[in-house]
């Protein structure tokens, strides 16, 4: 197996979470190319935009079957950023479309309270595991979000956050996590979360 590979998406912001990882001394590539995704040991899956062209842009690449057999064949590490964390998950009402369907839940609308939309900055978490993605964290400490839509908290949800009504800021199932906001723009906390997945065996 080669090293970790950050999927092509197409829609990211890709420089930014490649840098972060090379900071932490990781062997990281970027790729669209299956095979490369197969053979890689660690999976980053980062995305903005919308669910629905982002879902487009995998299925042009030939990426989703070979995505989902990470969790079925290979069973590489893989964390999905921001967008990339709601394809985890089986639907997104972001354009009504189906995702992955690697970790149970549903994409819907922030349920903000009348706070301002999108939910754009730093917030704290609560209700956080013990899952070891998680290691390190607590109540205090501050990340970096930029999202309209938000997975619904279940039982799949390794941490949530507060803004206007709990939504999922980290889950997890099996080799497969994501996480909401943005660790690439979340200074040390952020860096801490990369750390955690660079030393997760699951």
């Amino acid at each position: 197996m080669s090293g970790l590979v950050i999927v092509d998406t197409g829609c990211a912001n890709i420089s930014s979470v490649y840098f972060a990882f090379k900071r932490l001394g990781a062997d990281a590539t970027i790729s669209k190319d299956p095979r490369a995704i197969k053979a890689a040991s660690r999976i980053v899956l980062p995305g903005v935009g919308s669910a629905r062209q982002a879902m487009q842009n995998l299925q042009q690449r030939e990426l989703i079957e070979c995505l989902q057999a990470v969790q079925k064949n290979v069973q590489q590490p893989l964390l999905g950023i921001c967008l990339g964390m709601q394809l985890l998950t089986a639907h997104s009402m972001e354009g009504d479309v189906p995702c992955l369907n690697l970790i149970p839940g549903e994409v819907l609308p922030l349920q903000a309270n009348g706070l301002r939309l999108p939910h754009m900055g730093w917030n704290t978490l609560h209700s956080i595991s013990n899952h070891p993605l998680m290691t390190g964290f607590d109540s205090q400490d501050y990340v970096y979000f930029v999202h309209s839509f938000g997975v619904a908290p279940n039982r799949y949800s390794l941490a949530l956050c507060d803004y206007g009504n709990d939504f999922s800021a980290v889950i997890g199932k099996g080799n497969v996590a994501g996480a909401q906001f943005h660790p690439e723009r979340s200074g040390k906390v952020g860096a801490r979360l990369l750390q955690n997945f660079l030393e997760w065996q699951p």
